[in-house]
């Protein structure tokens, strides 16, 4: 990967974290928890490029809860012999809850990655 390429996907991935716009990092994606904005307000840059294009982020907030849920599991068993029973009290309401506020996220680093590797669009 060039080194602008690699600034711009750093770059657009610290505004992502942000939840801000990849392009400018100055307007916010987002207006209220789930309703995203189709641009952006200063940089005019279109949030949904394409019919379909938040799977990728459904995958990122698939991979994250689960990478989080498994290895939580396997570390708790591990250091504090945690049983089954109480791995799951406590993973069912994560797996529940971390996808809905890790969502504005998981849009945020997939528009900021796909900004970052191909900015034309």
């Amino acid at each position: 990967m060039e080194d602008g390429v690699l600034a711009r996907v750093l770059r657009a991935q610290r505004h992502a974290l942000g939840l801000r716009c990849p392009r400018c990092g100055r307007a916010p994606l987002f207006r209220g928890w789930f309703t995203m904005n189709v641009a952006c307000a200063v940089c005019d840059l279109t949030f949904e490029r394409a019919q379909g294009y938040w799977v990728g982020a459904i995958y990122v907030n698939y991979a994250v809860t689960t990478l989080i849920a498994v290895g939580g599991f396997f570390l708790l068993r591990a250091v504090a012999e945690v049983s089954t029973a109480g791995q799951l009290a406590l993973w069912v309401p994560f797996v529940i809850a971390f996808p809905l506020w890790f969502f504005r996220y998981s849009r945020s680093l997939w528009l900021g990655l796909e900004y970052g590797l191909n900015p034309e669009l």
